[in-house]
């Protein structure tokens, strides 16, 4: 009995074994097939079920973002007088005049209205006049020739009016084929007249109003002057000039109680034909090269002299009763003039007109 009992419990045993082994199978086999779980009878659950869906769109509307305002330009500072710095920029034309420079063609009419004056060589030693008018157009006197030298000195103020009462040799030649416009008494140019006071050759006038209001050259532009109120740093003291031009003395003082330099020859002041002494604000002595112009020749047999305007040389501008010691450089026709110091920074003049003596190199200065 008890060998039957002990068979019989190793029979049920064994069949456990086998259906544990069964169910085993089945969950292995077929508990992932296809995604599907199929274990102790849990609710079916696909793969995409097991990713949480994306969050619903928003109702809201994003800000829009304003653009950033744009910086608002910088006022541009007022443009001045590019020959004086004072003022805005003349309107109008700008008209060059030939002045005589004796004691005959004195007192000059017209000559305390000018923004620049430049002293030259005429010829036996003696000088001429080259003024330039943008903020005024006066009647001017005495209006003199032209010299071959004088186109290559004014084309750094671009198509100007240059008035003359005419030009011996090679002169109008030159003059023509520059980009300055002419009016020339002697080819019958407007605006001119006589004073019956003075005799022949210095008496002839130009009204300036007249010719600006016919002629069509252009304006105002720099010409390299720069300006400021306050004396450079280095200079030292300067209350007078004594320069040479041809063989004429030419010699300022700086006068305190007008702020300016005064024009003398003998130590007397020079006047003008309105009244009160020949001015300036800055007298820039400006040395130059000056050659022998073979082409233009007076009667008393005296060559006309060709001062270079172009290249470079040393220059000693006086401003405020002071002098600053430089060089002067042009690189073409068309180019401003440049004045530094020996620092290499750029000169600047008192605001105010200028009287710009154009000496031979190795000329007297003191």
């Amino acid at each position: 009995m008890m060998a039957r009992h002990a068979a019989l419990m190793a029979r049920f045993s064994r069949r456990q074994k086998a259906a544990a082994g069964i169910v085993g199978l089945v969950l292995v086999a077929g508990g992932t097939v296809g995604g599907v779980v199929a274990a102790s009878g849990s609710p079916k659950h696909t793969a995409e079920t097991s990713i949480p869906p994306p969050p619903p769109p928003s109702t809201h509307a994003k800000p829009k973002l304003k653009p950033k305002p744009k910086p608002k330009p910088k006022p541009k500072p007022p443009a001045h007088n590019p020959f004086t710095g004072i003022g805005p920029v003349p309107k109008g034309k700008v008209i060059a005049v030939k002045i005589d420079d004796t004691a005959s063609g004195r007192p000059q009419r017209g000559i305390g209205s000018a923004d620049i004056v430049y002293i030259e060589q005429a010829e036996g030693g003696l000088t001429r006049l080259v003024a330039v008018f943008a903020s005024h157009k006066p009647n001017v006197e005495a209006v003199r020739s032209v010299r071959a030298s004088d186109p290559e000195l004014l084309t750094q103020y671009g198509p100007i009016t240059l008035v003359a009462s005419g030009g011996g040799g090679d002169a109008l030649p030159t003059l023509d084929k520059s980009i300055l416009h002419s009016v020339i008494n002697d080819r019958g140019g407007p605006g001119f007249g006589r004073d019956g006071g003075r005799p022949v050759p210095y008496n002839l006038t130009s009204n300036l109003s007249y010719v600006n209001a016919l002629v069509h050259s252009g304006g105002a532009r720099s010409i390299g002057f720069t300006f400021a109120t306050e004396v450079p740093k280095g200079s030292q003291p300067g209350g007078t000039v004594n320069a040479v031009v041809g063989g004429t003395p030419v010699t300022f003082r700086w006068n305190k109680g007008l702020s300016r330099y005064v024009r003398l020859i003998g130590g007397t002041p020079v006047g003008t034909a309105e009244g009160g002494p020949v001015v300036a604000r800055n007298v820039i002595v400006q040395f130059c090269r000056v050659s022998v112009n073979p082409h233009d020749v007076d009667v008393t047999g005296n060559p006309s002299q060709y001062t270079h305007s172009v290249g470079s040389g040393r220059v000693v501008i006086f401003r405020n009763g002071r002098r600053i010691n430089g060089s002067w450089s042009r690189k073409s026709p068309r180019s401003p003039t440049i004045f530094k110091d020996k620092y290499g920074h750029v000169i600047p003049l008192a605001p105010g007109g200028a009287y710009v003596v154009l000496a031979a190199n190795g000329s007297h200065l003191s």
